[in-house]
């Protein structure tokens, strides 16, 4: 394997540029399925090449419940570095588990409640909550997907301003922005150098929202005018996978891309423009992290086949 069992660790870095330019160049639809594919895939390689590492840093240890002969020379020689890395690789992939379980068990224990706390409501599309405190938020699964709005946040918003509202948190339900979030979340835990993306998707997603309401309601100024009155009032949503109209993050550049026209509709960008190239770039990372992992459990595997006794 040598070091390209360390390239899919490093490989996110490539993806820094279009995180970034994304924002700015795509559809918020393009963006977002591009960046989530690109978080998704470099994580599942940064977690199979950290567990082939940990592979030959358990059979180090003494008393290890691995077969004998994973611990030959041949196995180790593997992995350069392989009694600091093998042994380092361990609670990485540890902390990665832990951290991976604790977000999926706190995602559905939040989505739970949340159907718990509707279940004596009208089973409608949308559950107005009599609350003095302003939010709403997209709430899928269950019986049905609804979008649930308190009181506090209707009463701040002029009439044309709650349809916009709305079709905000529809578009989320119809796109499963939900799946998106959770997706780019636990890739950014598998890999830190993967925040960037899930920094990106979260803003795109809500752009995405943003663009679906605007063409629903018809009037993009009513639908800026809404998120910025939310911004100013809502609390935003109870867990950052559960997408709402007043999402933590930039909201001025939404207000500000909703006041200017339509983005155009791309399935990718041009190459010879930055982000096009930025595009490339984070594609390619991709592919040789893909082709690199593969390699080295191929190559894992028919060692560790080699080493062990029948």
């Amino acid at each position: 394997m040598g070091v390209f069992v360390f390239l899919p660790l490093v490989l996110p870095l490539t993806a820094w540029p279009i995180a970034r330019l994304a924002e700015q160049h795509l559809h918020p639809r393009t963006a977002t399925r591009l960046l989530t594919a690109v978080a998704a895939v470099m994580a599942l390689c940064s977690t199979v090449c950290l567990a082939l590492v940990m592979v030959v840093g358990t059979a180090q240890l003494p008393g290890n419940p691995l077969p004998d002969g994973w611990s030959d020379p041949e196995v180790r020689a593997a992995v350069p570095y392989d009694e600091v890395v093998g042994k380092a690789a361990i609670p990485a992939l540890c902390a990665v588990v832990a951290a991976s379980a604790r977000a999926l068990w706190r995602h559905g224990r939040v989505r739970r409640r949340a159907h718990r706390a509707l279940a004596g409501l009208p089973g409608t599309g949308v559950a107005v909550l009599p609350d003095d405190v302003p939010y709403a938020y997209a709430l899928p699964g269950g019986r049905r997907d609804r979008v649930v709005v308190s009181t506090a946040l209707l009463d701040c918003l002029e009439p044309g301003e709650r349809r916009a509202l709305f079709a905000h948190e529809r578009a989320h339900l119809a796109a499963r922005h939900h799946r998106f979030l959770l997706a780019v979340r636990l890739a950014a835990l598998a890999n830190p150098f993967l925040r960037p993306l899930r920094t990106a998707v979260s803003y795109t997603a809500e752009r995405w929202a943003d663009e679906a309401a605007a063409r629903v309601v018809g009037d993009r100024r009513a639908v800026a005018t809404a998120i910025g009155k939310a911004a100013l009032v809502s609390r935003g949503t109870p867990v950052a996978t559960l997408a709402g109209l007043a999402a933590p993050g930039p909201v001025p550049r939404r207000v500000a891309a909703l006041l200017g026209p339509a983005p155009a509709v791309r399935t990718w960008p041009p190459v010879f423009t930055s982000v096009g190239l930025a595009a490339w770039a984070a594609a390619a990372g991709t592919a040789v992290s893909a082709m690199s992992s593969a390699n080295a459990a191929v190559t894992m595997f028919l060692i560790l086949r080699a080493a062990t006794p029948f």
